[in-house]
C-alpha cells in the first residue's frame, strides 16, 4: 500500500512539474498569472516569481497589474531577496498610491531595508538607510497597524549604531597604551558617543571608560608646559582637571554604579596629583 502511495505521489509531482514547465514555456500570459498565483498561495515563491517575471511587462496599464505587482514584490520578500523586494515595493507604492495594499507594501519595503542591516561590527550604511526608510513609514502612517513593529525595528537599528560607535571608542582605548598613552582619539570618541546617544544603555560604560582613558593619560603624562597667549599651562594639570571633572560627572550620574569603587579610587589619585599645583599662582 505504501509503495502504491509513493508511486502516486511521484506521478503527481512529475505531472505537476511538467505542467509548470509547459506553462513556463507557453506564449499565453493568462495561464502564467493563474498558475503563478496558485504557486504563490501554496508557498512556492521561487516558481511563482519566475512566472510573474515573464508577464509583468504585459500587464502594465491593465486592471490586473496592481495585484500582479503586489504578488511579484512580495514573492521577492518571501524569497528573502530583500534588495529587490525593497525596490519593488517602493515601485508598487509609487505606482498605486490609492491601493488598499499601500500601507502594507510601504512597511514591507522599509522592513526589507531593515533585513539588510548587518551586524554592528560591520559598516552601518545600510542600517542608517533602514532607519530613514522606517522613519519615513512612521511619519506617513502614524496610525498604522504596523506602527509598533516599525518603532521596535528602529530601536534595534539605533542600538546597532550605538554599539558601533561604542566599539570604535573602545578600540581606540585598547590600543592607546601602545602609543605612549595617547588617549585623545578614545576620549574624543567617548565624548561624541555620550553627546550623540544621551539615552543609551551603554552611557554608563561610555562615561566610565572615558574617565579611565583620561585618568591613564593624565597619570602617565610628563610634566610639560606650553604657552598659550602669554599664559603658561601645565599639560598634566589640565588632564588631571579633566579627570576630576569626568569623575564628578560620573558619580553624579551613576552613584550606585558597578564601577563606583574604581571611580572613587581614580578620583582620590587625581586629587593627590593635583595637590602639587595648589601652591602655584
Amino acid at each position: 500500500m505504501k509503495k502504491i502511495l509513493y508511486i502516486l505521489l511521484a506521478f503527481t509531482a512529475l505531472n505537476s512539474c511538467s505542467e509548470y514547465q509547459k506553462v513556463l514555456k507557453a506564449e499565453e500570459i493568462a495561464p502564467k498569472f493563474k498558475m503563478g498565483e496558485e504557486l504563490y498561495n501554496a508557498g512556492k515563491y521561487e516558481k511563482a516569481n519566475r512566472l510573474f517575471a515573464q508577464i509583468v511587462p504585459n500587464y502594465r496599464g491593465k486592471p490586473q497589474a496592481e495585484k500582479l505587482m503586489y504578488l511579484y514584490s512580495n514573492s521577492f520578500y518571501r524569497m528573502r531577496d530583500y534588495y529587490v523586494a525593497g525596490y519593488q515595493f517602493e515601485r508598487f507604492a509609487s505606482s498605486y498610491p490609492e491601493s488598499e495594499k499601500l500601507e502594507e507594501a510601504s512597511f514591507l519595503s522599509a522592513k526589507s531595508y531593515y533585513m539588510l542591516s548587518p551586524v554592528y561590527s560591520k559598516d552601518q550604511t545600510d542600517t542608517v538607510e533602514a532607519i530613514e526608510k522606517l522613519q519615513n513609514f512612521i511619519n506617513l502612517f502614524p496610525e498604522s497597524e504596523y506602527l509598533d513593529e516599525a518603532n521596535k525595528l528602529v530601536k534595534e537599528l539605533e542600538f546597532k549604531l550605538e554599539q558601533k560607535a561604542f566599539s570604535i571608542a573602545m578600540k581606540y582605548a585598547e590600543i592607546a597604551p601602545g602609543y605612549t598613552f595617547d588617549f585623545d582619539a578614545a576620549i574624543k570618541s567617548f565624548d561624541n558617543f555620550i553627546y550623540e546617544f544621551p539615552g543609551s544603555v551603554l552611557r554608563e560604560d561610555a562615561m566610565y571608560f572615558r574617565l579611565d582613558a583620561v585618568y591613564q593619560q593624565a597619570m602617565n603624562s610628563y610634566e610639560t608646559r606650553r604657552t598659550v597667549q602669554g599664559n603658561v599651562e601645565h599639560i598634566k594639570k589640565l588632564r588631571l582637571e579633566k579627570g576630576k571633572e569626568y569623575s564628578s560627572a560620573f558619580k553624579n550620574s551613576f552613584p550606585n554604579s558597578k564601577y563606583i569603587e574604581e571611580v572613587n579610587r581614580m578620583a582620590i589619585d587625581i586629587d593627590n596629583e593635583l595637590k602639587q599645583y595648589q601652591t602655584e599662582s
